[in-house]
Parts: C-alpha cells; sequence; structure tokens
C-alpha cells in the first residue's frame, strides 16, 4: 500500500516558543527505562514538547504521526516498520512482504521476527508515536503491549497522547519501566506564562493581570494563547481580563445544573480517572473566549443551531474539531 511520508516526519521546533528545560530533561533522565508517556488533552503542548526535545536528543529518532485509519493493525505495523526504516534502513523488509501476504502469520509471530531484527541493531534509538488516543483497536493495543513487553534494551518507545493507552502502565511504573509527564507537568507556571503573553505573543501586561490569566486558565497553554489572539488589537486590555476573569470561573451563560461533556473523548470501557477532569472547564472558557471576542480574532467559524452555539478557530496549532458551546 502506498505510505504517506509526512506521517514520518517530526515537527520542527517552532521559532518562537518558552523554552522549557524543566520538562526537556524528564524524557532524557528516562531514556534508561522502556517508556515515556506524555498524556494530556488538547492544548497542552504535548507534540510541541517533544518535537523539541527530539531536536536536540542525542540519539537517533524516528517518528510516526498516527490516525484514525492506524486502528487497523496491518496498517499500524507497516507504518511503524516504516517509522524505523527512517533510521534503520532495511530493518523488517522481510516482516513487510510477510503482513502484505494474503494470509500473514499472527501478530506475535510478526512481532517476534521484527524484535529479533531490532536486536541485531548496536546503537541505541527512539520510536515516538504522536496521537496515540486516536487509535481505537485492541488488537493494536496488544501489539504495543507485547512489543513493550520484549523491547531491546537499545530501543526506546515515547507515547504522545490525549488519554492513557490500554496499555499494564501500573506494571511498567511498578517495574520502574515507565517516565510519566502528565497535565500537572505541562501547564505553564507564572513566569512560563508571563514569557508567553509578553514575549512570544507581544503583548505587554501587568504581573497582576499575567497571574489572573495564569490562574484562570490554570495554566493551560491553549487557553493562554486564545486569550491573548483576543486581546490582541484591544487598547483597554485590562478591562478584557476582569471580564474573562470574573468570579463566574467560565460558566457564564451556562443554565443552573448543566455541565459540559469532557473535551476528551473516552475509550468504551476506560475508567473515568482517564479523561481530564478539567477538560469541561476548559471548554466553558474557550466559549466564553469566543462570546467576548465577537469572534473576530482569526479565522473564527460559527452557526446557531437549536441547541447552541459551534465555534471554530483555525488559527490554534493542532485544532482539530469545533468547540461546542451550551445555550446560553
Amino acid at each position: 500500500m502506498p505510505l504517506l511520508a509526512t506521517k514520518l516526519y517530526f515537527p520542527p521546533p517552532r521559532p518562537k516558543v518558552v523554552l522549557r528545560p524543566r520538562l526537556i530533561e524528564r524524557p532524557d533522565e528516562g531514556l534508561h527505562r522502556k517508556l515515556t508517556i506524555i498524556s494530556a488533552s488538547a492544548g497542552f503542548g504535548k507534540t510541541t514538547l517533544v518535537s523539541e526535545w527530539v531536536a536536540g536528543c542525542e540519539q537517533p529518532v524516528a517518528w510516526l504521526s498516527l490516525d484514525e485509519a492506524d486502528s487497523e493493525p496491518t496498517r499500524f505495523l507497516i507504518y511503524l516498520i516504516a517509522a524505523l526504516q527512517t533510521i534503520l534502513p532495511g530493518v523488517g523488509e522481510g516482516v513487510l512482504g510477510v503482513l502484505q501476504s494474503p494470509q500473514p502469520p499472527p501478530t506475535e509471530a510478526i512481532l517476534t521476527a521484527l524484535l529479533n531484527e531490532i536486536t541485531t541493531i548496536p546503537d541505541n534509538f527512539v520510536l515516538v508515536l504522536d496521537d496515540y488516543h486516536v487509535l481505537d483497536a485492541k488488537p493494536v493495543d496488544n501489539a504495543l503491549a507485547f512489543l513493550l513487553e520484549h523491547l531491546p534494551p537499545q530501543m526506546h518507545l515515547v507515547i504522545a497522547t490525549r488519554e492513557d493507552p490500554s496499555l499494564p502502565i501500573a506494571r511498567y511504573r511498578a517495574r520502574g519501566q515507565l517516565t510519566e509527564l502528565r497535565a500537572a507537568d505541562l501547564r505553564f507556571t507564572p513566569a512560563e506564562a508571563a514569557e508567553f503573553l509578553n514575549q512570544v505573543m507581544g503583548l505587554n501586561l501587568s504581573v497582576e493581570n499575567i497571574t489572573a490569566l495564569e490562574t484562570r486558565t490554570e495554566g493551560w497553554i491553549a487557553g493562554l494563547q486564545l486569550a491573548a489572539i483576543s486581546m490582541q488589537g484591544y487598547q483597554d486590555t485590562a478591562s478584557f481580563i476582569k471580564s474573562f476573569t470574573g468570579s463566574h470561573h467560565f460558566r457564564a451563560g451556562l443554565p443552573a445544573g448543566r455541565s459540559l461533556a469532557p473535551a476528551v473523548r473516552k475509550r468504551p470501557g476506560l475508567p473515568a480517572a482517564h479523561v481530564d477532569p478539567q477538560s469541561p472547564v476548559r471548554a466553558a472558557m474557550r466559549c466564553r473566549l469566543a462570546r467576548y471576542s465577537g469572534l473576530r480574532a482569526g479565522n473564527w467559524s460559527a452557526e446557531r443551531s437549536g441547541d447552541g452555539l459551534r465555534t471554530g478557530y483555525s488559527g490554534v496549532p493542532r485544532a482539530r474539531k469545533p468547540v461546542y458551546c451550551p445555550p446560553g
């Protein structure tokens, strides 16, 4: 089957970013373990962080950006081998032929052959699987679990995802085989928020206003970016921030007792702990921003339906789906 080569390219670091050495060090420190998981809902800068880390990593890195079609096990394995071949030419060629045969052998047999080839590689390397949350296939989860259980010592796996994968994470954690970065780690600190708003986004906010925005967005990077975009062109940014950071805690306009569905898709069978409990807060904040700015900043689009307002903003990196705002 033809392969989309851009799925194998890792995003280059952005020219204007907040450097976060405290986070870049974490994957480096975990290279002796089997697995690094970077798990947080949309807008926390997971891919940006990984691409910055990859740019400075001293080991060869293979990258695979996943999409929903990769839930098909054969397609997933073909792309996984193609990613490995970007740094290890020729690896898995025999396995590729078997995968595309009319009656391929069981997945474990295929993975065993691939792992045996990887064990002959003399140098350490990293494989990154980005956007793992889009996959919804138990056979793929099982294949990855088998790969991790028998991972050669020279290979390290990095998974960036909006929800924890269906892997024996507790077992990896107990064995000391896992490095984890989660939303609490990825949130901007007050100092990082100040650098982002005033230097990266070109605003000139006071310490008081920065603190108010950082507190209300809980350090959520996409929220701070949306606020900054909406403020550009405003003369009275203090009034904007005062309205935006009122005591309503992003629930202005919501009927009493009305709740927002989490922004993170929940896989059937996963416990509630796998869904970020703060995502309703962020969804409501996005709605508040959209209404306050009159859908004026960037490439906003909106349509009114019988059950509320749907808005989408294409100027935010990696925004994929419209934001749902309940009526109010």
